[in-house]
């Protein structure tokens, strides 16, 4: 598979890695939360 290179703006390589951050911080707490629930430790919260 050959390897192929694409130029974009820096400022949208900066939104993109921010956006990565954020995205694997969400991931990180669903995953947190079904493991939660799994185990019965939520509560329902009014």
């Amino acid at each position: 598979m050959d390897t192929e290179t694409v130029c974009i703006p820096r400022e949208e390589y900066i939104l993109l890695k921010r956006k990565e951050v954020v995205a694997n911080d969400v991931l990180l707490q669903l995953e947190s939360s079904l493991e939660d629930l799994g185990k019965g430790k939520l509560r329902r919260v009014r």
